[in-house]
């Protein structure tokens, strides 16, 4: 039995990338999880990830700095406030201001290079593209342009030793259908944080385009979201 293939995971400690890592972990990859610390005022979602890549069974669990809040532009990384309480229909027109510029790709620009690094051909991604907020970085011509730029960029696309992918598994799913598939793969997602806006204690506000849409997907999925929420 040959060494198995090697795969970088973008793992942020949420719902949708622990069902990615589980789906990499289904199909037999060896997993190296790459999070990033880059000044979001949710970081407590990094110790989500150490639970989740510890449960799920990564080879190496990567954290990298990089002080996003520098750049500023964002209610994640700035002092704007995050929305609350908005609509299905608000959340699904235009894009919010929880939107962190070029975030995906800095962080898949890191990704990519761990993974020449290891050798490794896929990276995973947990972008959605149906039950998301707008983001620009989620959309799949995005994610074919980046993937083709990789193999234009990188000496082992050029030298034609590897093809690089950018695997997006959930990129077509509605939320309830990455919480199913997620369950059906045994991902525990009471060790996830999905919440722009936690309080102090760490416990999810409930009122935040990501926590609505995570409660709205556990609803439709028919099972319970084992997260405490604020209020």
């Amino acid at each position: 039995m040959g060494e198995k293939k090697k795969a970088v995971v973008l793992l942020s400690g949420g719902l949708d990338s622990a069902t990615a890592l589980a789906v990499a972990r289904a199909e037999g990859y060896a997993l190296f999880a790459v999070s990033f610390r880059y000044g979001q005022r949710h970081s407590i979602e990094l110790e989500s990830a150490a639970r989740v890549a510890r449960a799920i069974g990564v080879e190496r669990h990567l954290i990298l700095n990089i002080d996003l809040g520098a750049i500023g532009g964002s209610a994640l990384t700035d002092d704007i406030e995050v929305p609350k309480q908005r609509s299905d229909e608000d959340i699904s027109s235009g894009i919010p201001v929880t939107y962190v510029p070029a975030r995906n790709t800095v962080f898949l620009a890191l990704a990519l290079a761990w993974a020449e690094a290891l050798g490794a051909e896929e990276i995973f991604i947990g972008v959605n593209a149906l039950d998301y907020s707008g983001y620009p970085d989620c959309r799949p011509e995005y994610i074919e342009a980046f993937e083709r730029m990789a193999n234009l960029a990188t000496k082992a696309g050029v030298e034609g030793r590897m093809r690089l992918r950018i695997r997006t598994p959930l990129i077509a799913m509605r939320k309830a259908e990455i919480i199913k598939t997620g369950l059906r793969l045994g991902v525990d997602y009471s060790l996830t944080h999905s919440c722009y806006d936690p309080t102090e204690g760490g416990l999810a506000c409930g009122r935040c385009d990501s926590c609505l849409l995570r409660l709205k997907g556990f609803s439709q999925a028919g099972a319970t979201d084992p997260l405490a929420y604020a209020g």
